[in-house]
């Protein structure tokens, strides 16, 4: 049985409201101890964590690993390697894989993959309808008892309203939480850019804001109906906080993530002929932005997702309309929590609670916290190291990141994971 005692670190556990300096101390796999060191511990490993933080290792609530049918943008075994050096511990699959994560066969399937990439904590989201199509709905039983944790539709649309109120009412039924990710299909037009001044300057298809409010605005409406769990993903504008802000004050069960790059580009950021920029949903106006920022502040929003979406170079080329969404950004996901406390928009407590405790809260997860008795899930981070993104310090196989050749300052020295060291710098 490998003890481990972590030195000297500054240990932040926004859930146990920890933030000292201190020593934690780890055994089977186990958190045993914070500060106090057990009787008769003999460590058989020390980490010196002096001048870095120690926290909860983080849960992602949105990614992408591609393999099955995708393995030429990226594998488990790439994709993994890049979680555990971003410090991250614990990951939730979107169910638009392929196959489809509609069936339980697929779900076990998942789990022999994460087993065989060395990296068991990653959680299925199982598919919403069959095959993601929008008109009849799954098993959501059976993918539950196969292991899934939500169910969920990523970005596919529900042919209509009658039907998502079915499939809300049987999640409800078997208590199952439902990831959703506002946008309604017809009003987004097949877009690639928010509809405002860049899009109209550069010709670009646009996605109105309205497509995000008023898909949000009538799953609100279900989910008071129905009563279902729901977990909104990736929200993009003011008026998605808006309305998120007002069906919390009024009770209804509800929860919301941010993509970490939402929080920092704007439209105005974007160099319209390069699609490391094209990102679902779109990047919006510089007030969105700030509102954004501050329902992560206020609570409104409770999570930070990196929303990873590893792509080959393929397709990322060609105009930009026709390129395929989405940015590699599992390995900024720290930087750019820290740089949004360097930038005073949120406290480090704040910034690493949106990365570990809360998510762990959405998911009903006993994990995001160093509560002894918990698996020893453990980010180590130096919260002043500079790095640059380059091929030599990256470690996904997707690079398509418009941060790439920047230099970032937050990085993970180690990362544990029940107990094993996952990843060392």
């Amino acid at each position: 049985m490998n003890q481990i005692r972590i030195d000297h670190g500054r240990i932040i556990d926004p859930a146990n409201k920890i933030d000292r300096i201190g020593c934690v101390y780890i055994s089977g796999g186990k958190i045993i101890s914070v500060t106090d060191e057990p009787a008769g511990f003999k460590a058989d490993t020390v980490i010196d964590a002096g001048g870095q933080i120690v926290c909860p290792g983080f849960i992602d609530l949105s990614t992408r690993l591609r393999d099955m049918g995708h393995s030429r943008k990226a594998t488990f075994k790439s994709e993994v390697i890049a979680a555990a050096a971003a410090g991250v511990t614990t990951l939730c699959l979107q169910p638009d894989t392929v196959p489809v994560i509609d069936t339980p066969a697929v779900v076990e399937l998942i789990k022999e993959l994460a087993e065989k990439a060395g990296y068991p904590r990653i959680y299925t989201v199982g598919a919403l309808t069959q095959k993601l199509e929008g008109t009849e709905l799954s098993a959501m039983l059976s993918l539950k008892q196969a292991g899934c944790i939500a169910v969920g539709n990523a970005n596919q649309p529900v042919r209509n309203l009658l039907i998502l109120r079915r499939a809300m009412e049987y999640a409800a039924s078997h208590d199952l939480l439902m990831m959703f990710r506002p946008n309604d299909f017809w009003l987004g037009n097949n877009g690639c850019a928010h509809e405002g001044a860049v899009a109209t300057r550069y010709g670009l298809p646009s996605i109105p804001e309205a497509a995000e409010t008023i898909a949000l605005a009538q799953c609100l409406e279900l989910a008071e109906l129905t009563g279902c769990r729901v977990h909104f993903g990736q929200l993009s504008c003011k008026r998605s906080v808006i309305k998120i802000h007002q069906a919390k004050k009024y009770g209804l069960k509800v929860s919301a993530d941010v993509a970490v790059h939402q929080l920092h580009l704007t439209e105005n950021d974007m160099t319209p002929f390069d699609s490391a920029y094209h990102v679902l949903p779109p990047l919006r106006t510089e007030d969105d932005k700030q509102y954004l920022r501050q329902g992560l502040a206020g609570s409104t929003i409770n999570s930070i997702c990196s929303d990873h979406q590893p792509h080959d170079l393929d397709a990322k080329l060609g105009a930009f309309p026709e390129t395929e969404p989405g940015i590699s950004s599992l390995e900024t996901l720290l930087p750019l929590m820290l740089k949004l406390v360097a930038q005073h928009a949120i406290t480090l407590e704040q910034g690493i609670a949106c990365l570990s405790a809360n998510p762990a809260r959405v998911l009903r997860l006993n994990s995001g916290a160093l509560t002894p008795g918990f698996s020893a899930d453990v980010c180590i981070f130096d919260p002043k190291r500079d790095w640059q993104i380059n091929s030599e310090n990256w470690k996904s196989q997707g690079i398509n990141t418009p941060f790439w050749g920047q230099t970032l300052t937050g990085r993970v020295t180690h990362t544990l994971q029940e107990g094993m060291v996952i990843h060392r710098l």
